[in-house]
């Protein structure tokens, strides 16, 4: 698998996908520090990899900005977006891997040929054709995708 690209969705894959709010408005959510050391990795193979989100939240941006990865919110069809960063960045299908858990990434997961989902992803996601990690979201989805890609590697 020649992997140039990584795009991954926020909640559920990088959180539990679940909110804690305050009574001023503000959220928090729980990420994994394993899943920073593993962008890190794939930053050291030369991937490159981004934060596909549909909504647009202060929290995704953060989190984007500690990873040093670009983000993309209020991205409303997927599909259509990741076709146009295919595009723009002159990548095929087969050089990208997304991992995603819920009903708006079905489109993408479809499409891809390279596609992966935590082991508590929407039932339809289970039942498309991403392969399943071992990890729920927000438990270290994207280090478990590191290290299937390096097994594999050595296959």
């Amino acid at each position: 698998m020649n992997v140039k690209a990584i795009y991954y969705d926020f909640d559920g894959v990088m959180t539990n996908n679940k909110v804690l709010v305050s009574e001023d408005g503000k959220e928090s959510v729980i990420v994994n520090r394993s899943d920073g050391l593993a962008v890190s990795y794939f930053k050291e193979l030369k991937i490159e990899q981004a934060i596909i989100s549909s909504e647009t939240n202060l929290v995704v941006e953060q989190r984007a900005k500690k990873l040093k990865i670009p983000v993309y919110q209020n991205v409303k069809n997927k599909l259509e977006f990741v076709k146009k960063l295919l595009d723009k960045n002159n990548l095929n299908p087969s050089e990208i891997i997304f991992v995603g858990n819920d009903l708006n990434d079905l489109e993408v997961i479809k499409y891809l040929p390279n596609t992966f989902c935590p082991k508590d992803s929407n039932k339809k996601i289970l039942d498309s054709p991403a392969f399943i990690l071992n990890k729920k979201g927000g438990k270290g989805v994207i280090m478990a995708l590191y290290e299937h890609m390096m097994e594999k590697s050595l296959e």
